[in-house]
């Protein structure tokens, strides 16, 4: 059985969501949120689908004026069927956001899960010791913490491993100038790491360039296998393994 631990399926991504999601057959998806609308959508994919997990949060760059509506509706679901996270949530200083106003966000969520007990799914981007900081004065490793789409340096993957947290990877592991990723799955124990694809973003190669979906999720385990010279149903099974106890999937 096969992980996808990270995805985003809103109406919004796909034409045609149900068709998305079969072509997972029985394997496994966690959806994630990112703004209100999204986390609509997770909600109700998870009262929907035996298959699918979901993640509610506000990320970073989707914080409007609406922001305590939003906050109050997680938390109104939080404890929904089949919602076993709050994410994706973090730090996104590549644009031009509040960046006092993303890290009060930021740790407003990491609260929330803290309150119910529930696993935090981390967006860093351009704000990585920010991101480590604010992680550990809120002694978020209360609960399990996975750092989604993790692509720096493997001194910092070690850094947050040492913390406790687990590392998502996704298809970027299969680009050619992604160096940074590749060395440090190369060189850390596969017990820290969960498959992703981020979808419908950052498809894969050969897929490169087209709208991703969690079914591509086989080819970053087979990436990985490669790299770490593995035989790839080990990889499947130890990556499943990894996510069920992450997110304590039932």
């Amino acid at each position: 059985m096969l992980i996808d631990s990270h995805c985003h399926l809103s109406h919004k991504d796909y034409e045609n969501v149900r068709k998305i999601i079969n072509n997972m057959e029985d394997n496994i998806m966690i959806v994630s949120g990112a703004d209100h609308e999204s986390n609509i959508d997770v909600v109700k994919l998870c009262s929907e689908y035996h298959n699918i997990y979901g993640v509610l949060g506000i990320h970073p760059t989707e914080i409007t004026n609406d922001i305590e509506k939003h906050l109050k509706y997680i938390e109104e679901h939080i404890n929904d069927r089949h919602i076993v996270g709050i994410g994706e949530i973090g730090l996104d200083y590549h644009y031009e956001y509040d960046k006092e106003l993303q890290k009060e966000i930021f740790i407003r969520q990491i609260q929330l899960a803290l309150q119910y007990k529930k696993p935090i799914v981390i967006h860093t981007r351009d704000a990585i010791q920010d991101t480590y900081d604010i992680l550990n004065k809120e002694n978020a490793y209360q609960v399990n913490v996975t750092i989604h789409c993790f692509s720096e340096s493997l001194e910092m993957a070690k850094s947050f491993i040492k913390k406790g947290a687990k590392l998502g990877v996704g298809g970027i592991i299969t680009f050619k100038n992604a160096k940074k990723i590749q060395e440090v799955v190369q060189n850390i124990d596969i017990k820290h790491i969960l498959l992703e694809t981020d979808s419908p973003y950052l498809a894969p190669v050969p897929l490169r360039g087209t709208k991703n979906e969690p079914k591509n999720v086989y080819l970053v385990a087979k990436k990985i296998a490669e790299l770490k010279g593995m035989d790839i149903d080990n990889v499947i099974t130890i990556t499943t393994n990894n996510t069920v106890a992450q997110f304590d999937l039932k």
